[in-house]
């Protein structure tokens, strides 16, 4: 089980945005790869602060895992965690924040302290997935089609004279406080060190061809409206022999239900029972997510009384319990009546078993919805 970024960092859930960069940046010193080199468990705990950070740092995404966790970012096997940052996305995204950190004055030159060459990450793609309730409650595997860059058969590639492969220029300057040496990603290869040597003639500029490719989607229990998850290396292919591929993000659209209400966990459905079957008492076959299960109407159900179908509803996204099913009874008041029907309730009108005696235990409509949201 992943551990919880805030314990990663040492911080609590109500830490600034300058803790959480302090902390992080204590971290990153401390299990740097060139403070501790050929250092797996350091090189581990180095980028488990990363993905920490990555998370914290941006108010969205530390929102989404407050509340939802770890599966806020997780489907298909990818996500943010499980190792998936690599070093170059690390030092490319946060290598600000190891400035001035004591390795020879120069910061940190980067991934295993060479200053070697950098690897280029393709781009992400977005899309997006309708869900119906029903897969939501039960999590769904989907397989969508997703046209992405990938390199074109033929394609080969060639030192970049620039940089002579380390996918960096460095420039050395001379200024009051000394000489001072600055690396930035070479102009000529976009930092990854190689041009292209060969091409075929449908292959665009970076050597990349647009396929259409089905991608299975892993999409857990109890997601959300808006929520977005990740499908990691599932992007646009980066151009040369050691780049990466982007990301496929996948935004959770959840499509409207028949008969039910989505409420959080919470579910809520309205049955319409007769006046005889309120009076007389009846059973009733519903819908849930699950399938269809039959409930009693006891004899004098009076209408705007709640029934609660425990376990029903929507299983927590981190797991937990899964939430109820609120059944609404509302009894039906026929709006025509025929002239026999008419004389029964002419007849009923002042019987006394007809007449409104609320006890105690028949709450009002202010303490049903108390009682629904508690």
């Amino acid at each position: 089980m992943k551990r919880d970024y805030y314990e990663i960092l040492g911080v609590d859930k109500n830490a600034t945005g300058a803790e959480i960069k302090k902390a992080y940046r204590k971290k990153a010193i401390e299990f740097h790869p060139d403070k501790n080199p050929d250092n797996k468990d350091a090189e581990n705990k180095f980028k488990e602060a990363a993905e920490a950070y990555e998370i914290l740092s941006d108010q969205d995404k530390k929102a989404r895992y407050d509340q939802f966790g770890h599966q806020a970012f997780e489907a298909g096997g990818g996500g943010y965690g499980g190792g998936h940052m690599n070093m170059d996305d690390i030092f490319s995204q946060f290598g600000d924040i190891f400035g001035g950190g004591g390795f020879g004055g120069g910061g940190f030159s980067g991934f295993g302290g060479g200053g070697g060459q950098r690897r280029v990450k393709g781009s992400n793609l977005r899309i997006r997935v309708k869900l119906t309730l029903e897969e939501i409650a039960n999590g769904v595997e989907k397989k969508v089609k997703v046209r992405r860059k990938v390199q074109a058969p033929g394609t080969t590639y060639k030192t970049c004279p620039t940089c002579q492969g380390s996918g960096q220029v460095t420039r050395i300057a001379n200024t009051i406080l000394g000489r001072m040496q600055t690396a930035s990603p070479c102009t000529s290869c976009g930092g990854s060190g190689q041009i292209i040597d060969k091409k075929p003639n449908d292959a665009d500029a970076q050597g990349l061809v647009v396929k259409e490719e089905t991608v299975s989607i892993k999409i857990p229990a109890g997601v959300v409206d808006g929520m977005q998850l990740k499908v990691t290396g599932k992007g646009n292919e980066a151009p040369g022999a050691m780049g990466v591929s982007g990301d496929l993000l996948v935004a959770i659209e959840e499509e409207n239900h028949s008969s039910l209400q989505r409420e959080g966990d919470n579910l809520h459905f309205d049955l319409y029972v007769s006046i005889p079957d309120a009076v007389l008492g009846t059973s009733k076959e519903i819908e849930t997510v699950t399938g269809k299960v039959r409930i009693k109407i006891e004899a004098g159900t009076q209408s705007g009384k709640i029934l609660r179908l425990r376990g029903k509803g929507i299983p927590n996204i981190n797991g937990y319990a899964k939430g109820d099913l609120l059944v609404h009874v509302n009894v039906w008041t026929p709006k025509t009546l025929n002239k026999q029907q008419k004389e029964f309730f002419e007849e009923m009108r002042d019987d006394d078993h007809f007449m409104p005696k609320p006890e105690s235990s028949d709450k009002s409509f202010f303490e049903k919805v108390k009682d629904m949201f508690s």
